[in-house]
Order: structure tokens, then sequence, then C-alpha cells
């Protein structure tokens, strides 16, 4: 039913086979508990109905990402956290022939995260055992338990693509899965610039001190995780990080009673962050405001794009949810007030969602942009 691979030989044999095709299942299984990139275990991979057990932790796989890259297409069922893998491993991250059976699912209206044990119970009528997902990857030799469990995460992931094709073709939707597909492996390569990482944690209530100060802690997190290679949560967790601006300690007795703090991060590094809390730039170098989030708008406005949002989902025949998601509504929010650039919009919103949904949208934006742009534009 499958071969377990960790000598390099067997390994060429496996890249001579996919040679011969251009459609491999794909999923991983790997270990991220203390580090900030995982550790590969094993890597699973159905080539033409065979099914291979690569060993992450004895293989050269520099070759087998590079085949990876040129595959006519890439089927993983929830992608994100192996596509984020492949780009750690192999140094790329441009993998853009990725077709996920859990996005093609959310499509036919079966929500945005059906597990693979669903997905096969309910499409292909097959049911497996999930009893593995907390097994050490890392560890040799795997069991028997491991490898079967291993195996099946790929051993019918063809035939469920095959099934799922089927169906988006005939609502004339696979494209835009396909599209969408792309967007996400874009979405996980893109990392927040190191200029903005403020915004990623926090919000419209801060102000431009507490901007400028989350915005010093979050350079200073993210410097210390990639050479320690730890989660960004053993340094400071992001909650952690609003409560020192919000408590803004002086001294290492205020410092050790902000929640969740960790004791060893106050000894080594109390110091520092009380610094960063204490010495910033100029005002003038300190970020704008953070715009209010949509919810905040004039009731009638949010209820017409709701009702837009809505009747286009019902005449395109594409769940609501997966038309529009809350993140991509307010950066199209922003784009108005702001008068950005369309470029600048999600990858999402300027693809076949355009003439269908994000130029209805901003027209509708438009016409109470006066009153947005006095809720939103808060500078000081």
């Amino acid at each position: 039913m499958f071969q377990f691979i960790n000598q390099q030989a067997e390994l060429d044999q496996v890249l001579h086979l996919m040679q011969q095709a251009s459609i491999y299942g794909l999923d991983t299984e790997f270990i991220k508990v203390d580090t900030l990139w995982p550790k590969l275990g094993v890597f699973q991979i159905n080539v033409n109905g065979q099914v291979f057990l690569l060993d992450g932790t004895t293989l050269n796989l520099e070759k087998f990402w590079a085949q990876l890259f040129q595959a006519q297409q890439n089927i993983f069922h929830a992608c994100g956290e192996d596509i984020d893998l492949i780009f750690h491993y192999a140094d790329q991250k441009n993998l853009a022939n990725v077709f996920d059976t859990q996005v093609a699912l959310s499509f036919l209206g079966h929500g945005l995260q059906v597990s693979y044990q669903n997905a096969l119970k309910l499409v292909l009528d097959i049911d497996i055992d999930k009893d593995q997902t907390r097994s050490d990857w890392l560890a040799r030799p795997l069991t028997p338990d491991q490898m079967n469990y291993a195996a099946n995460d790929v051993l019918y992931i063809m035939n469920l693509a095959d099934k799922l094709k089927v169906e988006l073709e005939q609502k004339s939707l696979y494209q835009h899965v396909l599209e969408d597909c792309q967007n996400l492996t874009i979405e996980i390569a893109s990392e927040t610039p190191k200029e903005r990482l403020y915004s990623d944690i926090g919000n419209y209530r801060h102000s431009r001190k507490q901007l400028m100060q989350l915005q010093q802690l979050s350079v200073w997190r993210e410097e210390m995780v990639k050479a320690l290679n730890q989660p960004r949560s053993f340094i400071l967790k992001s909650a952690t990080m609003i409560d020192l601006v919000e408590v803004n300690p002086k001294n290492m007795f205020q410092l050790s009673s902000v929640k969740g703090i960790r004791p060893n991060v106050v000894r080594e590094h109390g110091k520092t962050i009380l610094d960063l809390l204490k010495f910033l730039p100029e005002m003038d170098e300190w970020p704008l405001r953070i715009a209010r989030p949509i919810k905040h708008s004039s009731q009638g406005i949010t209820a017409e794009l709701d009702h837009l949002i809505t009747q286009i989902s019902q005449d395109a025949q594409v769940p609501k949810e997966v038309l529009m998601r809350k993140k991509w509504l307010n950066a199209l929010y922003q784009h108005v007030v702001f008068h950005g650039d369309e470029q600048d919009l999600p990858g999402y919103l300027l693809g076949w969602r355009y003439d269908l949904l994000t130029q209805p949208l901003i027209r509708l934006l438009h016409e109470d942009e006066q009153y947005l742009s006095k809720q939103m534009k808060v500078n000081d």
C-alpha cells in the first residue's frame, strides 16, 4: 500500500516516477512545538496511485522540492502549513500550481474548514482514523500505526480531488478555485514588511504613541525569534504586547506584573523591553492611527453592503463566506476612504471577484464616502 523511503537511491526512483507524472497528492507530518520553523518528519506523496513516505530526517530533498515547483498540479487538503513548510525548506515562495480540496469543498457549500477525515466520508464514503495527529514524527523508527496514518492522508486524495473537480466544472467554479488557491499560496509567502509589523497587533483604539511602542516591540521580537528559532509566543505573545503598551510599565516590578509575560523574559530581556517602551523616535515618525473597522460605519451602508454581497452570492452560486471575508471588506473600505491604488487590494479581490463583486462594492462605498472618511480619518 505504501513504501517508506529513507535511502537516497530509493528517493531517486521516486523522482524518476514523478518525472513520468504531472499531478501529485501531497501531505506533511512535522513538529513545530518549540521552534519558529517546522521540523519535517515525513513527506507523503501519491504518484499515479503509488504512495511513498519520504523520511524528512535523513533524505536530501533538494531535487524533490524542484519537482514540486515544476508539477502541473500539487493536490493538498488544508495546505497552509504544508505550503509554509515547503517554502521554508525549498527556500522558494512561488508554488503556483496548487489545488486544495478544502478550498474546493468551501466553494461547494460545505464550510470553510472541512477536515480531511470528514471530506473523505462526505465525498467518497470512506472512513479513516485520525488518532496519530499528535505523534512524534521525528522519532525513529516510526510505528506501523504512524505509517498507516501518514499513508492514508494521501492514499485517497487524488480520488477526492477528481470528484470535486467534476462537480466544480459542472458549476463553472473550477477556475475560481484554482485562482483562490494561488492567492492562498501568495498569502502564505507574504510577510508583513518590518516597518508595518505594528499593524498585525495594534488596533484603532491605540494612540500613535502606543502604535510606535508596539512597532518597536514587534521588530525586536521578530529579530529575536528568527535568531533563536523560537515561537513568537516564547518571547512575547501579541496579547502581552498590547498589555505592555496599555500598562506602560516604568520599572521591573511593574513589568513583571504585566499579564502573560514569562518570568525568564523579564529576567533576560526586561531592561530591553522597558527601553523599547520608553525611548521612542520623534513624534513625526510615529504611525498614524489605525482606521476603525467597517462595523463602525453608518448602519445604512453596512446593511446595503451585506444585501449586495448576499445577492451576488446567490446569483454566482458561491457561498457568501467564500465570496467575501471580513478582512477583504475592510480593505475595500479603507481603499475608498484613503483613495488607495486598486493594485494594493488583496489579490482575491482583483481576479474573478473584480467585475462581479469588487467594483459594485466600491461604487456603493463611494456613495457614503463623506461619512466614512469622517469616521476613519483619525490621525492624532
